[in-house]
């Protein structure tokens, strides 16, 4: 596979086909490790590495879930390329840099990327469309256990698995779930539940996780403790949690159905009608008028327009989406005239 292959192929995280998805956009489970007796990555010479990524790439094709996979090398690849990647949800920001001695494995359905050599030697994560949180947590498990039988992870009966950050140290894990709750922004209950979450010992990141702002009313729900709780507590707490989660969603939308139906309404289709006949427009105000859309297709009020194709357009109308369908460069003005374009066009059938 190659990385432009990636343009013709819908990402895992936004297929729609999981259960709960017109709130619950995805879930991931994310593990991190590290091989013995090899400094963590921002410890680790040249050589120690090279050997790190050596061992990581060559054990990883043994593994049935990653058979075919591609090795996507960084230092081989543009800035754009690795934007690329960062908005499929494939690796983190923080590993497009320095990137030298790193990778990016994939699987050809993007269920499956692990980062070499990100903060951790691997850090390894499986998605899921929907609210399908144990699924993510199955698929992972049987691919850690593989690769356990082949590399040496860094581990103490004490603590658990070692990490080079204390908060992941105990089973590694980071359970995640992308939500959309445009109801609970627009009825002001959103910092009520995200204070009630954050009491919980979890915490709530953007669009693209730790760092970024949530934007487009999308909000990534993960734990915060990993020491001390098996992976089976994590799994199931989170489980819990999102499923209050959804359900105050759903009060809000109803709320607002029964209250105030005219004026979302027309909110919706005032958002519609802008996308649909824009010549330039930001990728922030796409995201978040798509939001809208996204809401009014889940309550009946807009039709002919799947919600596959409302995801598809968040991701496609992304900097580096735009710039690697059209083979080139674009400057800032550009992008927002083709992003403009192809809104047009996927809504305009």
């Amino acid at each position: 596979m190659k990385l432009n292959d990636l343009l013709s192929h819908q990402s895992e995280w936004l297929k729609d086909t999981g259960p709960n998805s017109n709130i619950v956009i995805s879930s991931r489970i994310r593990l991190a490790r590290n091989l013995e007796k090899i400094p963590f990555p921002h410890w680790a010479n040249q050589s120690q590495s090279e050997q790190s990524l050596g061992q990581v790439v060559k054990t990883t094709q043994k593994v049935n879930f990653l058979k075919g996979a591609t090795v996507f090398n960084l230092s081989e690849l543009d800035n754009i390329d690795k934007q690329f990647l960062v908005e499929r949800h494939l690796m983190s920001y923080e590993h497009t840099q320095k990137p030298d001695h790193k990778a990016v494995i994939v699987d050809n359905e993007e269920i499956v990327s692990i980062m070499v050599n990100e903060e951790d030697h691997l850090r390894m994560q499986v998605m899921q469309s929907g609210f399908n949180i144990f699924e993510a947590w199955s698929i992972i498990n049987e691919i850690d256990d593989a690769l356990a039988k082949e590399l040496n992870f860094a581990f103490l009966l004490e603590w658990g698995y070692l990490t080079a950050c204390p908060t992941n140290t105990g089973t590694g894990m980071r359970g995640s779930v992308m939500l959309h709750l445009p109801a609970l922004v627009m009825t002001r209950a959103i910092d009520r539940v995200l204070a009630a979450i954050a009491k919980l010992s979890f915490t709530t990141r953007g669009l693209y996780g730790e760092g970024t702002q949530a934007m487009g009313n999308f909000f990534q729900i993960s734990n915060q403790v990993s020491l001390g709780l098996s992976e089976d507590d994590i799994v199931t707490n989170i489980n819990g949690l999102i499923r209050q989660v959804i359900d105050q969603e759903n009060q809000a939308r109803e709320t607002m159905l029964s209250k105030n139906k005219a004026l979302l309404e027309d909110r919706v289709n005032r958002s519609l009608g802008i996308l649909k006949s824009a010549h330039i427009i930001s990728s922030q105000e796409t995201i978040e008028l798509l939001s809208m859309v996204r809401l009014g297709y889940d309550l009946g009020m807009v039709k002919n327009i799947e919600r596959s194709r409302i995801n598809e357009l968040f991701i496609i109308t992304q900097p580096a989406h735009l710039q690697k369908l059209e083979s080139k460069k674009l400057s800032s003005q550009e992008r927002d005239v083709k992003r403009a374009e192809i809104v047009r066009s996927k809504l305009n059938i």
